[in-house]
């Protein structure tokens, strides 16, 4: 399943790995601030390789959106990639947090 793919009434859960100098620049907090504007759950947390975890539950066009940031030029850090994975929601997340 792709998130454009996605009946957008359905929420949907998107795993991201985010590549590049992304782990202490704040890129965690920045991740978090945008995805509780956009009014996400789930977290972001450090991988031991340099990567940056991002799991964001809600609609596919929100989901998107986190992504595009994601990718954006107004990250801290550095962001050379991101790969990422759609699936269903799981067990869900009441908030947004850093792991």
């Amino acid at each position: 399943m792709h998130g454009r793919d996605a009946h957008s009434d359905e929420p949907v859960r998107v795993t991201a790995w985010v590549r590049g100098k992304v782990q202490q620049v704040g890129f965690r907090w920045w991740t978090r601030a945008r995805a509780l504007e956009i009014g996400l759950t789930g977290y972001a947390s450090n991988l031991g390789d340099g990567r940056v975890q991002v799991v964001a539950e809600g609609l596919a066009p929100d989901c998107e959106l986190l992504l595009a940031l994601l990718r954006g030029p107004d990250t801290p850090g550095r962001v050379s990639g991101v790969t990422e994975i759609w699936t269903a929601v799981g067990t869900g997340y009441g908030t947004f947090e850093i792991r």
